[in-house]
């Protein structure tokens, strides 16, 4: 019995440490790497993805696309309008929220922590250490978010908010955690993937493994069914 246990866990560290194995980005330049273009249609309604959204905590083990990842973050966060305005409402156009994302198999991706650059729709390198299993440690060590191929940070800056609306400004920027957290979760149904809004865990530790300063608010655990 403890042999196969012993097996089994032996099994998952190989998988692992095979899913990390460094890739070049594509059109990477200086630590930053050019998302393939978002689409703003698909084969999927929003009353069906609004009819089949759960939250999913069991991932497959394949890879997440380049594109898919792309797809995410627009939706999370993306420009769309040359005044800036994004793809969630924000009190003010103040946009306190920063996203990170903690790639382990995404393809085209090597495995690190990247921040979403909205303006450009890119992703800038952080890091490349491998950080799910610390981020799981750092969240009451929930499974679903080592497991899972990536997993999305939303963090804040309250102060963009809060300079402008006083201390009112923080519930705003709660509520739009949750505009954008919807809108992840629309997004994944429509691409097919499987996604769950994640508000337990240590904020100081989870602040020390990603090596920020903004306060994280939800973090998202991204995968195919």
């Amino acid at each position: 019995m403890y042999g196969g246990v012993i097996l089994s866990v032996g099994l998952v560290l190989l998988l692992v440490a095979g899913a990390c194995r460094q890739e070049a980005s594509q059109g990477s330049s200086g630590g930053e790497i050019k998302l393939p273009n978002p689409k703003d249609t698909g084969a999927m309604s929003v009353e069906e993805a609004l009819s089949r959204r759960r939250s999913v905590r069991e991932y497959s083990d394949q890879p997440l696309s380049l594109q898919e990842v792309s797809q995410i973050l627009w939706a999370a966060q993306g420009v769309t309008s040359s005044r800036g305005f994004r793809t969630a409402p924000s009190a003010g156009a103040t946009y306190p929220m920063e996203l990170y994302l903690t790639a382990s198999r995404v393809t085209g991706l090597s495995c690190g922590l990247y921040h979403y650059q909205p303006d450009r729709h890119s992703l800038r390198l952080v890091t490349e250490s491998e950080l799910s299993r610390q981020l799981a440690e750092a969240s009451l060590s929930q499974s679903w978010i080592s497991a899972a191929p990536a997993n999305l940070i939303i963090a804040a800056v309250y102060e963009r908010t809060t300079r402008r609306y006083g201390q009112r400004g923080i519930r705003y920027v709660y509520m739009e955690a949750g505009h954008i957290a919807e809108n992840v979760c629309l997004q994944a149904e429509a691409l097919g993937l499987g996604t769950v809004v994640v508000g337990a865990f240590d904020d100081d530790a989870v602040q020390k493994v990603l090596q920020i300063k903004e306060e994280p608010l939800y973090i998202m655990p991204l995968g195919k069914k």
